[in-house]
This record gives structure tokens, C-alpha cells and sequence, in this order.
């Protein structure tokens, strides 16, 4: 697939602001990037039982696999995935022998029902599994080659996947942001005012100035609390759990890899768009596919979560027009140091949910505006045929619809990108008119 050029989704090459940066430069946006990805990162392990240690150790590791793996072309990272926290959830409540009791671990902890690391054990097993599936997929689409990969996703379909990414993630945004309007909107307010008023250095880093202020602002009228941070300890080791295998954790984890593989073609878009090179050919998608799985077989056989692509990394890419993947990688160093250090992880994590929601609310809509950027720039008819896929991809991706198939479960992004495969197969089979 690499030796063939792709010449469908145009994109235009855009400049990337951080060259001539020195040393320091680049960490300070590296450590951008790591404040972007932690709530996300952190939160999985909390709703699953897995150590939140084990999930930063996993996502800073997999992040810098990734990189080898794609010819450290790519700049994106990869964090904890959602998409396996209901699965990982019945896998290690069954081996708990406590299915019927307990409707989530988070429930069962609370209970005061202990989780040992042997139930973990067998739910990461599944992810390792899950993610050498991923890269069997990607194997396949290498051999395939990229003139199938182009009529499975026309420009039609990879801009509206691009669009639903940032709309679906929106409502997290409110809600985040609705804990405490007053303190996102100096977040936002102070994001905004640094990306287009700022002149030199600082114009780089909105998403971390917008942070600090905010959480500045927030310590001051007594809106963060400090509890955790007192509690937690400077040095600890992450808590690893090497991999169990059952027949159950198997048939529940493995089928979920199919959702994040097909998400992982609408990120791939994304960044691709942002950034004006075309990474689905050069790397090519296939190297990107398979370094996403080989994360998250990682990730499995040290006792993390799944990893994937993070969209809140992706639309600081998009804001600062920053796009150097040695950043990237920054931000993967610190996030293994803090999987050491769990003082600095508590600090990071007392930010306010509300400092978070404020600045998500400008990432998550940079990624939807790229998207209609992408179906401009391609000059997509909307009539005929892409109208309808369009306006079907958006609503089921965004009206929160969702489709069970066994275990594995489509929602958002990845039902919406099925949706556009599937509607656009059958148009292209049956002819349909493009008015």
C-alpha cells in the first residue's frame, strides 16, 4: 500500500509552527499535550479497575510504539480506549463470580468488593488478543492496497467521520464545562485571547495557558480540592498485571476490536486533514492500523486498558497548528514518569472538570469545523447519493444511537463510519445518481 499514491481527499500541506523551537520549546508543548490527554486517560481506569498507574505507564509506552512503527511521522496519541470499558467490565465481574450481583466494577468497589489482579488479569488478556486482531486487519488492508481503501471511504464519507468526531464528543464538552460555567469560560475565554492576540512563543500553547488560568481562578474561590494530592505518594511502581486467558474474556474482548478499527480510520482523516499530509498513504494506514493494535497488545500483556487515537490531541493539533510528532512523543515520556510519580498525576488530576470542559469545547469544534473543511476542499456534491450518506451518518453518529452485534457494540463514530461504508457500498453497487 505504501508504493501507491492516493490522489482522492485533497488536503493542503499546512506550516507547522513549531520550527526553530529549541529543546525547552518543544517540552513546554509536549507537556501540553500530556495535560490534554490525562482526564481521558486516568478516567477508563476508574470506571474499569484497572491501576491508573498501569493505564499512563501503557498509553506513554504504546504512544512511542506507535511512533516506531509509523516511521515517527504521525503526530498523535494514544490514551486509554472507551470503547472496551463496558467489555473489560463484564470480563472481570464474571471471573468475580459476581455477574448477577454487580451491574459495573465501579459498583462492586464501592460495595467494598475486592478486585484482584488475577479478574483483572484475564480482561487484559482479551485486549492483547483484541489488539493483535487490529493488526491482522491492517496486514489485510496492506494486501488489499489502496484503491480499495479509496472507494470504501470517498471523501464524502472521511469528512462527515471527521465532522462526527468533534459533534459527538460535544455533549462531554457541555457537560464538563456545565459543572461550573463561570470557570470554563475564563478557560475557554483565556485559550481564545492567547491563539489570536498572543504574539510569539505563547500563541503556541492556548490549551495549557487556558488550563493554568483556570485552574488558577478555580483554587482561588475554593473550587479544587486538594485531598488526593496530600494523600498521594512521590514515588510508587506501576501495579502490572501480566495477562489470564478464558474462553469468556476472549469471546467477550476480541469481536470489540472491530469499532475502534473502524473510529481509527475517521482519527487517521482528522489528523491527516489538520495537518495537510495524507497519512493513510504515507505512512499509510496500514501502518497506523497496526500500530494502534500492537499498542493495545501491549497495553494487554503489561495489565493496561486498550489504547487509541485521542481526538483531544487531535484538536490541539488543530488549534495550534503545531504538528511536530516529537511533541507527541514528549508528552508519552511524561506520561510514563507520572505512571512513577503519583504526587504530580494527582495534581493534574485535582484540574476541575470545568477548566477541561472550556477548552474541550474549542477542540472538540475544531475537529467538526476540519471536517467541513475536508468536504469543501474535495468540492463533495451534496445532493444525490452524498446527501444521503451525509445526513444519515450525522444523525446516527451524533443522536446517540447504537447497535449491539453479540459483544461488540456500535456507537458515535464508529456506527456512523459503518453506516457511511455500508450506504456507500450500496450506492456504488446499484448506480445511484448523484442529484
Amino acid at each position: 500500500m505504501s508504493n501507491e499514491k492516493s490522489a482522492y481527499q485533497e488536503v493542503n500541506e499546512q506550516e507547522d509552527r513549531s520550527k526553530g523551537l529549541g529543546k525547552g520549546g518543544l517540552l513546554v508543548l509536549g507537556l501540553q499535550h500530556a495535560f490534554t490527554m490525562f482526564g481521558a486517560t486516568v478516567l477508563v481506569p476508574y470506571l474499569t479497575g484497572v491501576p491508573v498507574n498501569v493505564a499512563l505507564f501503557t498509553a506513554g509506552v504504546g504512544t512511542l510504539l506507535f511512533h516506531l512503527l509509523t516511521q515517527w511521522k504521525v503526530p498523535v496519541f494514544l490514551g486509554s480506549s472507551f470503547a472496551y470499558i463496558a467489555p473489560i467490565n463484564a470480563v472481570i465481574l464474571y471471573h468475580a463470580n459476581a455477574a448477577e450481583t454487580f451491574g459495573s466494577v465501579p459498583e462492586a468497589i464501592s460495595a467494598g468488593f475486592a478486585i484482584t489482579p488475577d479478574m483483572i488479569a484475564y480482561a487484559t488478556g482479551g485486549i492483547l488478543i483484541a489488539g493483535l486482531v487490529q493488526v491482522g486487519i491492517a496486514i489485510l488492508i496492506k494486501v488489499l492496497g489502496v484503491s480499495k481503501f479509496e472507494k470504501i471511504f470517498p471523501p464524502a464519507v472521511a469528512g462527515t467521520i471527521i465532522a462526527v468526531i468533534g459533534l459527538n464528543l460535544a455533549p462531554t464538552a457541555i457537560s464538563m464545562a456545565s459543572s461550573n460555567w463561570w470557570i470554563a469560560i475564563v478557560s475557554l475565554s483565556t485559550a481564545v485571547i492567547v491563539r489570536l492576540y498572543v504574539k510569539g512563543f505563547t500563541r503556541l500553547i492556548p490549551v495549557m495557558c487556558g488550563i493554568i488560568v483556570g485552574y488558577i481562578v478555580a483554587a482561588v474561590t475554593g473550587n479544587v480540592s486538594f485531598e488526593a494530592v496530600n494523600q498521594a505518594s512521590w514515588v510508587g511502581v506501576p501495579s502490572f498485571v501480566l495477562p489470564k486467558f478464558s474462553i469468556y474474556s476472549l469471546t467477550v474482548l476480541v469481536p470489540v476490536a472491530l469499532a475502534p478499527t473502524i473510529e481509527h480510520f475517521g482519527d487517521i482523516f482528522a489528523v491527516s486533514a489538520i495537518t495537510g499530509k495524507k497519512f493513510y498513504d504515507d505512512p499509510g494506514i496500514h501502518r497506523t492500523l497496526a500500530g494502534d493494535g500492537i499498542a493495545t497488545a501491549v497495553a494487554g500483556f503489561f495489565g493496561g486498558p486498550a489504547n487509541t487515537t485521542y481526538s483531544e490531541n487531535t484538536g490541539v493539533l488543530a488549534i495550534t497548528k503545531v504538528f511536530n510528532p516529537v511533541v507527541m512523543r514528549i508528552a508519552a515520556v511524561f506520561a510514563v514518569i507520572l505512571s512513577f510519580v503519583p504526587k504530580v498525576g494527582a495534581v493534574i488530576q485535582s484540574i476541575p472538570t470545568a477548566v477541561m470542559g472550556g477548552i474541550e469545547i474549542l477542540l472538540f469544534g475544531m475537529i467538526a469545523a476540519v471536517g467541513m473543511k475536508t468536504l469543501i476542499e474535495n468540492r463533495v456534491k451534496v445532493d444525490g447519493k452524498n446527501l444521503i450518506v451525509i445526513s444519515v451518518m450525522l444523525v446516527v453518529g451524533i443522536g446517540g444511537a447504537a447497535i449491539g452485534i453479540g459483544p461488540v457494540r456500535f456507537e458515535g463514530i464508529g456506527l456512523a463510519a459503518l453506516v457511511g461504508l455500508v450506504l456507500n457500498g450500496i450506492f456504488v453497487l446499484t448506480k445511484a445518481p448523484e442529484e
